[in-house]
């Protein structure tokens, strides 16, 4: 077993857009009833849109495990230790800890919790994942994934393969 970091910042906004961050149903919606279908033709497009950008997206997937069917080059690192890929989590929390919104998100105290509680999932097999408010209206994703096998999606292949 194995273990990638990801990294996302960006707008609020562009984080709120679920649609991109959930992978497209395996059946396509049906085809416009007739070219006065405005919501059919809404929905096939919405559906050739998601099916297009959620392989390749950088936003971050809702399940996490999810980053493991993003290419590989979105994979911040990759370590062969809990400890290894914690420290890495720990590094970019204090890198940005000075731009959390929540000052009780910038308690060092809290964030050596956040660390030392994700060396303890990861050698379970869990997977770790946070988010946080940065200044408004940006936001920060960190995740931290299990790879082969991910007890989330252990049939999923290593994107670094």
């Amino acid at each position: 077993m194995h273990y990638h970091g990801y990294l996302w910042t960006g707008s609020k906004k562009r984080f709120d857009e679920e649609a991109l961050r959930r992978p497209p149903h395996p059946d396509p919606p049906p085809a416009p009833a007739g070219d006065d279908d405005t919501e059919g033709k809404r929905l096939v497009e919405r559906y050739r849109v998601v099916r297009a950008e959620f392989p390749v997206s950088d936003l971050p997937p809702l399940e996490t495990a999810r980053w493991l069917t993003k290419p590989g080059r979105l994979a911040r690192g990759t370590w062969d230790e809990p400890k290894e890929a914690a420290q890495w989590l720990g590094e970019q929390l204090a890198a940005y800890a000075p731009r959390f919104d929540s000052e009780e998100d910038r308690d060092t105290t809290r964030l050596a919790i956040v660390v030392s509680s994700a060396v303890e999932r990861l050698a379970w097999g869990g997977d770790v994942s946070h988010g946080f408010y940065l200044e408004r209206p940006s936001f920060l994703s960190l995740a931290l994934v299990c790879c082969s096998p991910n007890r989330a999606m252990p049939g999923q292949d290593c994107p670094m393969r």
